[in-house]
């Protein structure tokens, strides 16, 4: 097997792809900064699975981080009016949706976020509906709130493309079906969904009298052809019985300073989710609301060209596998840095996740942990520099084929 290259180093000049004024090719060696992604496997092993990018922040975000610790007193944040007006001018400016600042809730994270929104409007007795593969964490969340989890699996169709099976959504629902649960961009399987898909299971769930916790983490990522919209913009009704969670953590590879927003239009609703807090679940921390701020105000510039870069990452990624990799079925992923990999063909000794990470020492996320369709896939994170994608692809290739 020939020579692995090290990805603590500077990418070579020769394997250089310049087409952004940032710099997206090189990245500063993470194993020694407490990184779950790159500390959790051996150093030779290329970890193309946890959800954060290899890519460093956008230099406004950095600065604003810079300037606020040089002030040196790290006392207890507020969220300042500038911080929710810049969350409603996004909301306006990106998706035509008109937002409050009233409407908003800041919280620790997403996953705090769903989690809270689950035990506030469901319980021992209830249920929760999700569509599944989806986020482990989601599959989680009902049982915290001591209820059942239903589970309506999404359509593969032939073409690799999901769809979502309305007749099955609406048959798993219970009366005691308390809350559906959507991510949307789609975690694994990078679907966008689109507005007559929404509008259908908004119908779904306002027939049903269901509070739907939309998880819109990956909004701001999505690629060309495609246009995320918020469930909540459909209607003023439907906004009533929306909880939508966003962050700046994803796009702009902040997610370790923990800054999210709750949008919620019912303050019967955000009421009872402050209620629901109890004292467990604090705010979001001084840098975090410094990084977000800037992010939002100042980012997207950098999310621009980001979005190009991921692009062309995911066409490599599709490209390659339909190519040098037939044994694998991939349908490029119309949003997020995720490619899911149909890899239930593959004739290999065991688990093809165990497999690629001895053989080939690239680790990527088992299909297994996304609920029981996701058995025979894996995760792909094509969120790095293009030769580190190029290069996770490779060694998976001289794998299968030596």
């Amino acid at each position: 097997m020939r020579e692995r290259r090290s990805y603590n180093k500077a990418i070579p000049v020769q394997m250089k792809v310049r087409i952004s004024m940032y710099d997206f090719e090189h990245f500063p060696d993470r194993r020694s900064t407490e990184s779950v992604k790159w500390g959790f496997f051996p150093a030779d092993v290329l970890p193309m699975w946890v959800a954060d990018m290899d890519f460093v922040s956008p230099p406004e975000v950095i600065a604003a981080l810079q300037e606020r610790v040089e002030h040196g007193v790290f006392g207890y944040p507020m969220v300042t009016k500038e911080m929710k007006e810049v969350v409603v001018q996004r909301m306006a400016a990106r998706y035509a949706w008109k937002i409050d600042q009233s409407d908003i809730l800041f919280v620790p994270g997403v996953v705090p976020g769903f989690n809270l929104t689950c035990q506030t409007f469901a319980g021992a007795g209830d249920s929760i509906v999700m569509h599944t593969p989806i986020y482990p964490p989601f599959l989680e969340a009902p049982q915290h709130a001591g209820a059942e989890r239903i589970e309506v699996e999404l359509k593969k169709e032939p073409s690799g493309r999901y769809e979502v099976d309305f007749e099955a959504f609406e048959s798993a629902i219970k009366p005691n079906t308390k809350l559906f649960m959507l991510c949307n961009p789609h975690n694994p399987v990078g679907r966008v969904y689109e507005k007559v898909e929404l509008e259908k299971m908004a119908e779904i769930c306002l027939r049903h009298g269901l509070v739907i916790c939309s998880d819109e983490i990956h909004s701001d990522l999505v690629f060309s052809g495609h246009h995320h919209i918020p469930i909540a913009a459909l209607s003023d009704e439907i906004a009533q019985q929306t909880i939508t969670l966003i962050a700046p953590s994803k796009t702009f590879n902040i997610a370790g300073l923990e800054c999210s927003v709750i949008i919620c239009k019912n303050h019967d609703y955000k009421k009872k989710l402050e209620t629901a807090r109890r004292g467990l679940m604090g705010g979001v921390n001084l840098l975090g609301l410094v990084a977000g701020l800037s992010a939002y105000r100042d980012g997207d510039t950098w999310l621009k060209e980001l979005l190009v870069v991921l692009e062309g990452n995911r066409d490599l990624v599709v490209d390659f596998i339909r190519a040098r990799l037939p044994e694998i079925k991939v349908y490029a992923p119309e949003g997020t840095y995720l490619a899911w990999l149909d890899c239930r063909s593959l004739q290999v000794e065991g688990e093809s996740c165990e497999y690629f990470i001895k053989q080939a020492k690239v680790a990527l996320n088992n299909g297994k942990e996304f609920g029981a369709p996701g058995d025979g896939f894996l995760r792909f994170n094509f969120g790095c520099p293009r030769p580190m994608v190029l290069e996770a692809l490779e060694r998976m290739e001289q794998t299968l084929h030596q």
